[in-house]
């Protein structure tokens, strides 16, 4: 009985462990001492009345249209301001760099319903102050950022889903992350509940993957669940040899095929 008793509060102290840091898991905002106020910044304010900002590159009132994009968990949208750049060189969109709550030194804590707030600020500011038209928005999402941007799709369906280094969903990551004996546990007490694959295979918008074969962050067939899973398939392209975060620099002229591609589908 002592033992029985032993094991039951070991058990329900980790699924105390798992619904305390849940979040801290998904959010990782990383420490930035750099200067945010750069070309390009624009601040908005989320549903709930948090103050956000991001980064436009290009002009959306005059571009071929305009790319929302969500990085992943541990990155900043300011980072991003040369990949941006080349986007609107390879492809003539603008593009729209959207920040979380909790990230470059904005207040507020990072949470999976708070990506809601966030991204659908994101994309009102795009449409009523950046002069962004809805039928030519695109959204772009990176690991983290694939399932932001899946559900933003599911609420305003964009003419073309990018989806670079996505997992399917996060009962998926949880097996990655905790491992197959504690999944149960995850997902009896989990608050994050992205579930790409899902969401994909019920919408019309064209779906386009991008993953890396040696990715060792989030598995490469997660990202072919996805694509195998969409309603409306684009184009899944694998980079031999890359990881989770450098897609571009080792896919080279492919990688930037694939988002030409996508943008003029």
């Amino acid at each position: 009985m002592i033992a029985a008793m032993a094991i039951v509060a070991l058990v329900a102290a980790f699924m105390a462990l798992i619904w305390w840091g849940q979040e801290k898991i998904l959010f990782q905002p990383p420490p930035f001492t750099g200067e945010a106020n750069v070309e390009g910044r624009v601040e908005y304010s989320a549903p709930d009345g948090q103050k956000l900002a991001g980064y436009v590159v290009g002009d959306p009132g005059t571009s071929a249209g305009l790319l929302i994009c969500f990085h992943g968990n541990a990155d900043l949208s300011v980072w991003q301001r040369d990949w941006a750049a080349e986007v609107v060189r390879q492809t003539g969109y603008a593009v729209f760099l959207a920040e979380y709550r909790g990230y470059l030194s904005l207040g507020g804590t990072p949470s999976y319903a708070s990506t809601r707030l966030d991204s659908e600020a994101a994309y009102l500011h795009a449409v009523s102050s950046l002069g962004a038209r809805s039928e030519a928005i695109a959204l772009f999402g990176h690991s983290l950022g694939s399932g932001v941007a899946t559900e933003l799709a599911e609420r305003h369906p964009p003419r073309v889903l990018l989806l670079q280094s996505p997992f399917s969903s996060a009962r998926a990551m949880a097996r990655v992350i905790v491992s197959r004996p504690t999944e149960f546990a995850w997902n009896a007490v989990t608050r994050i509940h992205f579930d790409t694959r899902m969401a994909v295979s019920k919408m019309d918008t064209p779906v386009f993957v991008i993953h890396g074969m040696r990715d060792r962050i989030v598995p490469v067939k997660l990202g072919r669940e996805v694509f195998d899973a969409a309603r409306n398939k684009g184009d899944l392209l694998i980079v031999d040899g890359a990881g989770h975060n450098d897609l571009s620099q080792v896919g080279g002229d492919a990688y930037w095929s694939w988002v030409r591609g996508a943008l003029k589908r």
